[in-house]
C-alpha cells in the first residue's frame, strides 16, 4: 500500500509539471540551475562529444571570418530550419551591420568623421557582429545536430561558453516547442551578452559610445535597421530606428519590435526572405537601392560636393552615392577570443518573454529618406567648414 502511494504521488507531481505554464517550466529551471552555476568540466564527456564540440568550434570560426560569411551562414540555417525564426532575424539584422559598416567608407561619412572615428566605429560594429556570431551560431548546430540524433545535446551549450539561461531555453523549446519565446530569448541572450563586453567596455565607451559624432548618429535618427522587400516589381523598406543604443531594455525591446515586423503577418517573412534569397549580401547598399546607390565611385577627384538626394531619388544629372562592398572596404579582423563569464544573473529577465500582440507599424521609408537627405546636408556642411578652415 505505502509503494503504491508514493508511486500515484510521484505520478501526480509528473502531471503537475507537466500542466505547468511554459514560462513557470522556464522559471523554475532557471532558479534551479543558478544554484549550480561553477566550472564547467569537461571530464564527464565522452569523446564523442569532446570531437563534436570540436567541430562546432571549428566551423563557427570557419564561418566567422568577417560579416558577409555570418550573415550567409544566417540565411542557410534558416532555409533549412523554418521554426528558428531568429536565424533568419539575425540574418536581416546582419546585412544592416554590413551596411553600417560600409558605410563609414561611403560617401557621407567619410566627410563627416575622421579617419580614427571611422576605424573606431568598424571596430565596434566588428567585434559585436563576431561575438553574436561566435555565441548564438554554436547553438544553431547543436539544435540541428539534435535532430539528426533525434536526442537533445543542449547539456553541451555550458562547454561552450554558452549562458546556462539558454540551456534552459533550449531544452524546453525541445520538449515543447513555442517559436515566439525561443526566438525572444534570443534577442535577449545576444544583447544581454554585448552588454558587458561591448556596451560597458571602457575602450568603447571612451572611443565611440562618449563622441558627439554618436550621439549625433541618435540625433539624425541614422541608426535604422532596414528590411527590404519587393511588392509590385519596387523594392520597398520596412523597419525601426535605433534610439538609445546603450540601454539594454531598449535594445531587447527594439528587437522583439523588429521580430514582430518580419514575422506578424505570413506576406512579410514571405517577401523579405524571397528578397535576401535573390540577392546576395555584399555589405553595399546598391544590394536593395541600385538605382541610388553604386559600389563604384562615380565622383570626379577635384570636382566639389554637389547635393544629390531629394525625396530619395537622384537629382537631374547626379552620381549615386557610393556604397562600396565590404570587400574593398575593411580587411578581415583577428579578433580576440571572447571575455569569458555567464551574463545570467536573475531569472526574472524571462518578463520579456511576455509576447506582444499589439501589431508594430513598419514603414520605415519616408523616414530613411529624410534621413538620407540630413546626412548628405551634414556632410556638406562639414566639408565646406574644413575648406573655410
Amino acid at each position: 500500500m505505502e509503494r503504491e502511494f508514493i508511486r500515484e504521488a510521484c505520478v501526480i507531481i509528473f502531471l503537475k509539471n507537466r500542466e505547468k505554464p511554459l514560462l513557470d517550466r522556464i522559471k523554475d529551471d532557471l532558479k534551479r540551475k543558478a544554484k549550480k552555476t561553477g566550472e564547467v568540466s569537461e571530464t564527464n564527456l565522452s569523446e564523442v562529444d569532446l570531437k563534436f564540440i570540436n567541430g562546432v568550434k571549428e566551423k563557427t570560426a570557419e564561418l566567422n571570418q568577417n560579416n558577409v560569411t555570418r550573415t550567409k551562414a544566417y540565411l542557410d540555417f534558416y532555409i533549412k530550419h523554418q521554426d528558428i525564426h531568429w536565424a533568419f532575424l539575425a540574418h536581416m539584422v546582419s546585412r544592416n551591420a554590413g551596411w553600417n559598416m560600409t558605410d563609414l567608407k561611403g560617401d557621407f561619412l567619410t566627410r563627416i568623421l575622421s579617419k580614427k572615428e571611422r576605424v573606431d566605429f568598424f571596430r565596434l560594429l566588428e567585434r559585436g557582429n563576431w561575438l553574436i556570431f561566435q555565441d548564438a551560431y554554436p547553438q544553431l548546430i547543436i539544435y540541428e545536430e539534435s535532430i539528426k540524433r533525434n536526442k537533445p545535446l543542449f547539456y553541451l551549450l555550458p562547454h561552450l561558453n554558452i549562458s546556462v539561461f539558454m540551456e534552459t531555453i533550449w531544452d524546453q523549446y525541445w520538449k515543447v516547442p513555442n517559436t515566439n519565446i525561443l526566438t525572444i530569448a534570443l534577442i535577449i541572450n545576444e544583447q544581454s551578452y554585448l552588454e558587458e563586453r561591448v556596451i560597458q567596455n571602457p575602450v568603447y565607451q571612451k572611443e565611440v559610445f562618449n563622441t558627439l559624432e554618436f550621439k549625433l548618429q541618435d540625433l539624425f535618427s541614422f541608426n535604422h535597421i532596414l528590411f527590404p522587400y519587393v511588392k509590385n516589381r519596387r523594392v520597398k523598406l520596412a523597419g525601426q530606428t535605433v534610439h538609445q543604443f546603450g540601454s539594454l531594455n531598449e535594445r531587447i525591446l527594439l528587437g522583439k519590435r523588429l521580430y514582430a515586423i518580419l514575422f506578424q503577418n505570413k506576406e512579410a517573412v514571405k517577401l523579405t526572405l524571397e528578397w535576401a534569397k535573390n540577392q546576395p549580401h555584399t555589405g553595399s547598399r546598391k544590394n536593395y537601392w541600385p538605382q541610388l546607390f553604386n559600389n563604384i565611385n562615380e565622383g570626379i577627384p577635384g570636382f566639389s560636393y554637389q547635393l544629390r538626394l531629394q525625396s530619395c531619388k537622384l537629382r537631374r544629372g547626379a552620381r549615386r552615392v557610393y556604397s562600396p562592398d565590404l570587400s574593398s572596404a575593411w580587411k578581415d579582423v583577428n579578433q580576440q577570443d571572447a571575455e569569458q563569464g555567464d551574463w545570467f544573473k536573475d531569472w526574472k529577465i524571462i518578463s520579456y518573454l511576455t509576447e506582444n500582440n499589439e501589431t508594430i507599424d513598419g514603414e520605415i521609408e519616408n523616414e530613411y529618406c529624410k534621413t538620407l537627405e540630413r546626412f548628405e546636408l551634414a556632410a556638406l556642411a562639414k566639408k565646406v567648414i574644413s575648406i573655410l578652415d
